[in-house]
C-alpha cells in the first residue's frame, strides 16, 4: 500500500545533472548523485544513488484562516553552483525555503581550550599551545537551511524560477508573482498582480511561471484561459501589462462543456536556447515560437483518445491532473507524462513520437523499454492496450530530462525510475 507522504510530487535535476532531487507530499526532500564511471564495470555509469535526505517542510496552521498548511513540496529549483557547496530552493503551498548542501570529509583535532569531547579545558592545566590539525573522517552530507522566505503569499505557491543574474528569484500564487532577492527574507516585490477588486469577477487564475534562461528581465506565466503572458521588467515596475500575449484561438468545432477546463495549461517551460516556449494542458503539449503569438509552432496529441472519456475523467477528477512537460538538451525532442505509467516523447526533428512505460517489469537493470500503444477502438493489434483497460490511478505528472545527456527522471506515484539511453541519441 501506497502512504500518501511518499508520493512524489516534484522532480529536478541540477545544472550538471550530477545531482537529481525529488520532493514529496510529506515535507521530504531526496537528493540523488550520479556515480563515476568505473572502468571495471562501465555499465553503472550513470547509477543515481541517494546522496542526501532531509525535512524540508513541516505542517502548520493558520490561525487566522483556520486553515491547515501541508507539507508537500510543490516545487524544487537548483541555483547555479558558484562554489563546493550546493543550493536549493524549495516550496509548499506558502514558504520557501534555501536550502545549503555540502560535504565535510575533515575534522578539526587538537584544540587548546577545548577537550576531545568539546568541553572547555581548566585554563591553569594549559602549558603549551598546539596548532590544531584537520583529519580525515569519514564523508558527511550537511544540509542547512540557510533563508527562509515566509508571508509572502496569500494563495497557493505552484512556481518558482531563479533569475539568470543568480540573485533574484520569483515565486508565482494563483493570482500574484513576486519577486525576491536570494539575500532578503523579510520583503519581497510584486510584479504580477491579477487578482480583481471584487473576487466575483475573477475568470482565470495564474498556473505556472517561469524566467526566461538568459535575459533576466523577461519571464512568461500561463493561465488557466490557456494563455501565455511574456512580460518585461524593464517596460514597468509592475507588470500586470504583458509584452506579449501568446493565445491560440479555439476551434468551434471541438468546443464543448469540458474546453475550458482542458484549456488550462499546467506547466511552461524555456527552451535552453530561450527561444521557445513549451506549455502542456490536458490533451496535448505545443510549442510556441516568442516571435509568433497567434499560435503554436507544434502542437502534439498526447492522449487524443481521451476526448471521448472527458465525462467520466470529470466525475473522478482527473480531468484537473496538472501534467508537466519537459525538454531534452538540445530542445529536439520533448517529453510528458500520461495515465497508466505512461509517457511520451516527441522527436520535433523528425515528427516521430512514443509511448513509454515506467513499469517494476521495465525498471530492471538494462532492460530495454518497449514502445507501447493505446487503441481507441476497431482492430486491435497483439500488445495494444484499449482505452477502457488505462489505469487512471497510475499517471505519471512529474518528469525531468538530464540537461546534457538522454538521461530521464519520471515520478510514478511513490516511485522514481531513471532511464538511460545507452545506445545513441535516437528515441528507440
Amino acid at each position: 500500500m501506497t502512504l500518501s507522504s511518499d508520493i512524489i510530487s516534484t522532480v529536478e535535476f541540477n545544472q550538471t545533472g550530477e545531482l537529481l532531487a525529488t520532493g514529496d507530499k510529506g515535507g521530504r526532500v531526496v537528493i540523488f548523485q550520479r556515480e563515476p564511471e568505473s572502468k571495471n564495470e562501465p555499465y553503472c555509469q550513470g547509477e543515481y544513488n541517494v546522496y542526501s535526505t532531509f525535512q524540508s517542510h513541516e505542517p502548520e496552521f493558520d490561525y487566522l484562516k483556520s486553515l491547515e498548511i501541508e507539507e508537500k513540496i510543490n516545487k524544487i529549483r537548483w541555483l547555479p553552483q558558484q562554489n563546493a557547496a550546493h543550493f536549493l530552493l524549495s516550496t509548499n503551498d506558502k514558504t520557501i525555503k534555501l536550502w545549503k548542501v555540502s560535504e565535510r570529509d575533515k575534522r578539526p583535532e587538537g584544540y587548546n581550550l577545548k577537550d576531545e569531547e568539546g568541553r572547555m579545558k581548566d585554563l591553569s592545566t594549559v602549558t603549551s599551545l598546539q596548532v590544531p590539525v584537520l583529519k580525515p573522517m569519514d564523508l558527511m552530507v550537511e544540509v542547512s537551511a540557510r533563508r527562509i522566505f515566509a508571508n509572502g503569499h496569500t494563495y497557493h505557491v505552484n512556481s518558482i524560477s531563479v533569475n539568470s543574474d543568480c540573485e533574484t528569484y520569483m515565486s508565482a500564487d494563483d493570482l500574484r508573482i513576486n519577486l525576491w532577492h536570494l539575500g532578503i527574507t523579510d520583503r519581497s516585490f510584486n510584479i504580477v498582480d491579477i487578482k480583481p477588486a471584487n473576487m466575483e469577477e475573477l475568470t482565470e487564475v495564474i498556473t505556472a511561471a517561469e524566467f526566461h534562461p538568459h535575459h533576466c528581465n523577461l519571464f512568461v506565466y500561463s493561465s488557466s484561459k490557456g494563455s501565455l503572458r511574456l512580460c518585461d521588467m524593464r517596460a514597468s515596475a509592475l507588470c500586470d501589462k504583458h509584452a506579449k500575449l501568446f493565445e491560440e484561438p479555439e476551434d468551434p468545432n471541438n468546443r464543448s462543456f469540458f474546453s475550458e477546463i482542458i484549456s488550462s495549461i499546467s506547466d511552461v517551460k524555456f527552451s535552453h536556447s530561450g527561444r521557445y516556449l513549451l506549455t502542456r494542458d490536458y490533451l496535448t503539449t505545443k510549442v510556441w515560437d516568442l516571435n509568433m503569438e497567434n499560435k503554436p509552432i507544434e502542437t502534439y496529441q498526447v492522449h487524443d483518445y481521451l476526448r471521448s472519456k472527458l465525462c467520466s475523467l470529470y466525475e473522478n477528477d482527473c480531468i484537473f491532473d496538472k501534467f508537466e512537460c519537459a525538454w531534452n538538451g538540445s530542445d529536439s525532442v520533448i517529453m510528458t507524462g500520461a495515465y497508466n505509467n505512461f509517457f511520451r516523447m516527441f522527436d520535433r526533428n523528425t515528427k516521430r513520437d512514443v509511448t513509454l512505460e515506467a513499469s517494476r517489469e521495465s525498471s530492471k537493470p538494462r532492460a530495454v523499454l518497449k514502445p507501447r500503444r493505446v487503441c481507441a477502438g476497431g482492430k486491435r493489434r497483439k500488445d495494444d492496450i484499449s482505452v477502457d483497460s488505462l489505469d487512471f490511478t497510475k499517471k505519471i505528472l512529474h518528469t525531468a530530462w538530464h540537461p546534457a545527456e538522454n538521461i530521464i527522471a519520471i515520478a510514478a506515484t511513490n516511485n522514481l525510475y531513471i532511464f538511460q539511453d545507452k545506445v545513441n541519441s535516437e528515441m528507440h
